[in-house]
């Protein structure tokens, strides 16, 4: 027996919520695919992926089939009890890199904690309290607790709440030789997002993840890789460091971990592991029967080598007809990124307008997102059908020459 909901639109945010956000003006209430429609019945096409989740689209048959199993079986027990799903989820994940053991959570602000809490914790352990230093990169993003909004290089995000965690710096992304200097026997890990997504989808050199790797081991700090939006087949391989063939200690995941249902994953291994005993860390929620249900559907369809080369077929499309919109309307100088994460930096005469461009997009029935002012971003479905792509890209290029003919 269904309720009557009471209705509601899109000024009760304004009323109800807290104003952190600023939402687009309609409200999505269905899926399908890559196919979004709001309350008006408007039909959308979502190359914004929930930003980087919706890794197998809207309402994958595989994910509703696991989640609505596992609802009609157990929901949560804690982890004063482990669970089936977390147990096979844990194995797929493990064989599938070069972890031994994984911690579960509920997003990649979690699973970011939970790597540097680790990385500190071994190096207290192993060498004393002065090595607790942390590299990360400015402009990197890697969430909004305390300690990860202080890791992340971008001050607008962590200022003004108070005294910050120290013992971090900041050095510039794709530069070695700046980590080379910052680097000391002080330094308990190094991390870095093989592909920096919120600041602009920018990919590191092979060379400079690899010079990262080099200096770590001489130092003895950990290397992590936040691989919050990179992983689980956005770049064509599970997960991007395999795409780079440079191994981390520490990896953090979530986002399409879930494909839509909130789950994180801090993964790394047993000799690091065993220095998170019983008591040092912990969550309520981690690692809970739905979400794992539903990460280990999404790991089944996804690692899979007909997917992981679509990624590969399907950015090659993108970016072919996104250079050429570009080039046609001046709006973008580079179409960057690595398999469906993409990002296409506007051009001078476009610069800090990214939100124009989303809000011209919209009109024309397509989701997209930014990363930053000065970069549009795509992060679509990883099987969004070649069709839908082409579709998508039509409404595009009508929004791009919409926007610069007014």
């Amino acid at each position: 027996m269904s309720v009557e909901q009471a209705p509601v639109q899109r000024a009760d945010f304004d009323q109800v919520m807290v104003p952190n956000y600023a939402p687009a003006a309609f409200i999505p209430v269905r899926g399908a695919g890559s196919r979004v429609w709001d309350q008006s019945g408007r039909e959308l096409i979502d190359f914004a992926g929930g930003i980087a989740v919706n890794v197998l689209g809207h309402a994958h048959p595989a994910l509703v089939g696991a989640l609505t199993e596992q609802a009609n079986k157990l929901w949560h027990v804690s982890n004063v009890f482990t669970n089936e799903p977390a147990l096979r989820l844990a194995h797929k994940l493990v064989d599938a890199t070069f972890a031994d053991r994984a911690f579960f959570c509920n997003s990649g602000a979690e699973a970011n904690e939970a790597a540097f809490k680790l990385a500190r914790r071994v190096a207290h352990d192993r060498f004393g309290a002065q090595k607790h230093e942390i590299i990360a990169t400015v402009n990197s993003f890697h969430g909004r607790t305390l300690f990860t909004v202080s890791v992340g290089g971008q001050p607008k995000y962590s200022d003004g709440f108070g005294p910050k965690i120290t013992g971090i710096s900041h050095v510039p992304y794709n530069d070695l030789e700046a980590l080379k200097a910052q680097i000391s026997d002080k330094t308990c890990a190094v991390v870095i997002e093989p592909i920096q997504g919120e600041s602009g989808v920018v990919p590191a050199d092979v060379a400079y993840l690899q010079g990262a790797r080099e200096l770590c081991d001489k130092h003895n700090a950990l290397l992590i890789f936040d691989e919050v939006q990179t992983g689980v087949g956005r770049t064509g391989s599970l997960f991007a460091y395999q795409h780079y063939g440079v191994t981390p200690d520490i990896l953090s995941s979530a986002k399409s971990l879930g494909g839509g249902f909130p789950i994180g994953a801090m993964l790394t291994t047993e000799d690091l592991a065993k220095h998170l005993a019983v008591g040092t860390h912990g969550t309520t929620y981690g690692g809970n029967p739905l979400a794992c249900a539903v990460a280990n559907a999404v790991l089944d369809v996804v690692n899979t080598p007909e997917v992981l080369a679509g990624v590969t077929a399907k950015h090659q499309r993108f970016k072919a007809r996104l250079e050429k919109i570009g080039q046609q309307y001046g709006l973008f100088s580079q179409v960057r990124g690595i398999g469906l994460l993409i990002g296409c930096v506007l051009t001078d005469a476009w610069k800090g307008k990214a939100k124009d461009v989303f809000n011209a997009a919209e009109k024309e029935g397509l989701m997209v997102l930014q990363a930053g002012p000065d970069v549009v971003r795509f992060a679509p479905s990883l099987v969004v059908e070649d069709a839908d792509i082409d579709e998508g890209l039509d409404r595009f290029e009508r929004a791009a020459a919409k926007l610069t003919q007014a």
